[in-house]
């Protein structure tokens, strides 16, 4: 995890690519005017969302079959009645042997554990227990499971695999990049998994109300104008004219109903547009008015996909390319399970475009082979693939083709060729950029990227005229670790003057870089201002009183922060340090035995509790913080000097 860069449930490269120029691709058509709709419910912003619930009352037959969907089972409490997973000790172990911790999830009655421990020489060495809130997942593929501190929400390490009947590390855990009880769930991951949350915008991943699966309203827009007109006795004969008070996907264009699927089934580098939010699309909208969305491209990997991609899988088809009018919903019922579709409803689909009647002469296979396949065209052009983010699961894939490779069967990849944006082809410079960066931060660290989102970014100061692009260079140089050009971007900048958290955040961060916390200060101060929950940023602030020696105001932020989240693990430690220096060894050890039944590895409190045992004449123990330390952090320098000091003496 880069310093303070939160994981937001992204997907892991499993391979490793020769990077070139990156150069961006496009597809999408523009269906009419943005900003405009017949559908009242689409940009007027006082229509507000009703719930699930409130449909219901009028749609019971539609919402019984809706809610075992896999949208309406996407989300919801952690009970037994929804968890798909095996709880038998035979399966319900994890062994994550990079960093040598195992998890095992348990019930205690009808609450959900999941126990992490470490084992060594036949002893327990380490045990923390966290209780589970939520289980993501209709149960199809996967269930993983969420829980909230205080409204903070947060993955747990383990998921359930249905398909393998198999608990395992879960997506982007795997490899050594284990996160623990740390990686925050934000607004774009809960967004796509659930109905829209009550999001506690001055934060990063508190929330004051999670609703339980997709809804209704994610799909038909905001009901508030739809309900009020039937409740008003105002009645539509949609047999003859549309209900213009809420979108019916069914009557918009193809392109404008793929644009309401691929808002989650398009999962990549996703970068909003200036001032929108994850909350801003509404289902009539082209996506492009709110999010542009880049997927990777690379040589011969047409067979590589990512789970959640499946209106890019099927733009890269001719039936997509060449008829015009192919949408999800061409094939796709939403409001019944897939489980309880007919298969012949999938193939009727794909006659209806090549002619039921001619079957045998569009099809070039054998008729032995053909029969063999009970001319079922999907099993040949779609078969079950598996994805390069997800382990132990395979899907249909959506790129419809002949000569498809057998199911599971990955191709090696070669270099990378570009970025591909397929909801906008009218991508600016600066959008090019922030998916440049976004791309870097997430899966490639190379060089190239931040070098070429540099260049766009000069290109849209000086043909674009435009000046919106100066956070975003001090984004690109902070994360090409050019402190010196950052404070240089920022200095005719206040602190005052910027109301982008992350920006204030880097430029504070820089001069911290630059040994100057005295002018890190007021940055790290705007960043909390703006974000008061964000517990990074005020951790960061915290470390910056310490380093400026101000201890009570020092104090003061690590205890809202433990206020906050009981559980962090870097505030436990910063007032083990700052009872230290206050000469009160009792509190300190204290603060520093938590920090540590939280995080057995974690760096600093290793190495403050080293200097505590020195400070307390125990060599022997202080010395075996320091191994342990260095077993786990072997370049901390000060470790390495502090146990060669203790091994001279």
């Amino acid at each position: 995890m880069r310093p303070l860069r939160t994981l937001k449930n992204t997907i892991v490269l499993l391979f490793t690519v020769f990077l070139t120029l990156p150069s961006f691709y496009c597809n999408t058509t523009n269906e009419k005017q943005k900003g405009h709709s017949d559908w009242l419910n689409v940009y007027d912003t006082s229509v507000h969302y009703v719930g699930m619930q409130q449909c219901r009352t009028c749609h019971e037959p539609v919402y019984q079959t809706f809610i075992q969907t896999g949208m309406g089972q996407s989300f919801y409490y952690a009970t037994k009645q929804k968890s798909a997973a095996d709880f038998n000790p035979s399966h319900a172990l994890v062994f994550d042997s990079m960093l040598n911790f195992y998890y095992k999830p348990y019930w205690n009655q009808d609450t959900l554990y999941i126990m992490e421990f470490r084992i060594e020489n036949g002893d327990t060495v380490h045990k923390r227990l966290q209780k589970i809130n939520y289980i993501v997942g209709s149960g199809q593929h996967t269930n993983s499971h969420l829980f909230s501190t205080n409204g903070f929400l947060y993955q747990a390490p383990i998921t359930f695999y249905t398909q393998k009947h198999r608990w395992d590390l879960a997506p982007g855990f795997e490899k050594g990049t284990n996160s623990r009880f740390q990686r925050l769930i934000q607004l774009e991951c809960i967004s796509c998994h659930n109905a829209y949350p009550s999001f506690v915008v001055t934060s990063e991943n508190k929330f004051s109300e999670v609703k339980l699966g997709i809804d209704c309203e994610r799909c038909h827009g905001p009901g508030a104008l739809h309900v009020q007109q039937k409740m008003a006795g105002k009645m539509v004969d949609t047999s003859k004219q549309p209900d213009y008070t809420i979108v019916n996907p069914r009557r918009l264009s193809a392109d404008l109903q793929n644009n309401i699927c691929q808002r989650c089934h398009l999962q990549g580098i996703t970068v909003l547009n200036d001032g929108k939010s994850f909350f801003d699309f509404r289902p009539g909208m082209q996506l492009s008015e709110v999010m542009n969305v880049f997927m990777p491209h690379y040589e011969g990997s047409e067979n590589n996909m990512i789970m959640a991609s499946h209106v890019e899988r099927m733009k890269k088809s001719n039936c997509f390319l060449k008829s015009g009018k192919l949408s999800c919903i061409s094939c796709h019922n939403p409001h019944i399970s897939v489980k309880f579709t007919p298969h012949s409803q999938y193939i009727n689909a794909c006659n209806n475009c090549h002619n039921a009647a001619s079957t045998k002469s569009i099809c070039t296979e054998t008729e032995i082979k053909r029969k063999a396949k009970n001319d079922d065209c999907i099993t040949c052009h779609m078969p079950r693939n598996g994805s390069i983010d997800i382990p132990h699961v395979a899907v249909t894939d959506h790129y419809i083709r002949k000569n498809v490779l057998n199911e599971m069967e990955m191709q090696k990849v070669g270099s990378f060729l570009g970025l591909y944006c397929y909801n906008n082809n009218n991508t600016d410079n600066i959008t090019k950029a922030r998916a440049l960066m976004e791309f870097y931060e997430r899966y490639t660290p190379s060089k190239l990227f931040l070098d070429s989102a540099i260049y766009y970014l000069q290109l849209a100061a000086t043909i674009e005229h435009s000046a919106k692009q100066n956070r975003d260079l001090i984004r690109a140089y902070f994360l090409l670790n050019d402190y010196n050009q950052v404070i240089t971007l920022a200095a005719d900048l206040k602190p005052e003057q910027l109301n982008e958290a992350w920006t204030c955040y880097r430029i504070g961060e820089s001069f911290v870089q630059l040994k100057n916390p005295t002018d890190a200060l007021k940055w790290y101060l705007q960043a909390t201002r703006i974000l008061p929950y964000s517990l990074n940023f005020q951790n960061k602030l915290g470390t910056c009183y310490l380093a400026l020696n101000k201890l009570p105001e020092a104090n003061h932020v690590f205890h809202y922060i433990l206020q906050q989240n009981p559980d962090y693990t870097s505030a436990y430690t910063n007032l083990g340090y700052i009872s230290m220096q206050q000469n009160n060894p009792a509190e300190a050890y204290n603060y520093l035995h938590k920090a540590q039944e939280l995080d057995p590895d974690h760096e600093q409190t290793l190495m403050n509790l080293a200097v505590w045992f020195h400070n307390k004449g125990l060599p022997s123990e202080s010395k075996n913080c320091l191994l342990h330390l260095l077993q786990k952090h072997p370049q901390n320098v000060q470790a390495r000097a502090m146990l060669a000091d203790l091994n001279r003496g």
